[in-house]
């Protein structure tokens, strides 16, 4: 499978390999979320927010949606990448419209591309709830970098 996922033609390889459960990302594994959707430029997230992700106020803590948003941003970019190249945030801005509990059922977070360059990039993201309604928006800048050799993504170990 290594093969595979290094021999991939473009960005969408790595994360074609996500959604058939091929790569994962510790990340949403620990926050239950996964890569649903992926093209060119635009890719979907989703995750089920439980009392796992709270804070002590009784809500799901902010950073739940900011990790999500934060992940389909970086992986939109990464999307339309060439192999041996990724990417970092530089910078996230999350606006918050709505509050999540474990009754906002399963969430959705899209991320697309608004425009990349060979250094830096720029990536949209909303974050709708169960019922469609709208929860938070963010925008991001990202720095795109050639990959050390051996430094990419890499499948995944039975469990």
């Amino acid at each position: 499978m290594a093969d595979d996922v290094d021999a991939a033609p473009d960005g969408l390889g790595p994360l074609r390999a996500m959604m058939s459960g091929a790569l994962k990302a510790p990340m949403g594994e620990t926050l239950g979320f996964r890569l649903v959707e992926a093209e060119a430029g635009q890719v979907v997230f989703e995750g089920r927010p439980d009392r796992s992700a709270y804070n002590p106020f009784g809500s799901v803590h902010g950073g739940y949606a900011a990790t999500l948003l934060d992940s389909a941003c970086g992986v939109a970019v990464q999307s339309q990448l060439g192999p041996g190249r990724g990417h970092t945030t530089l910078e996230l801005k999350v606006s918050y419209l709505r509050g999540l509990s474990e009754r906002s059922g399963t969430v959705r977070a899209t991320g697309r591309v608004v425009t990349a360059g060979r250094r830096v990039a720029f990536a949209e993201a909303t974050l709708h709830d169960g019922e469609g309604r709208l929860c938070a928006t963010a925008t991001s800048t990202l720095l795109v970098f050639d990959l050390e050799p051996g430094s990419g993504p890499r499948p995944a170990t039975g469990s």
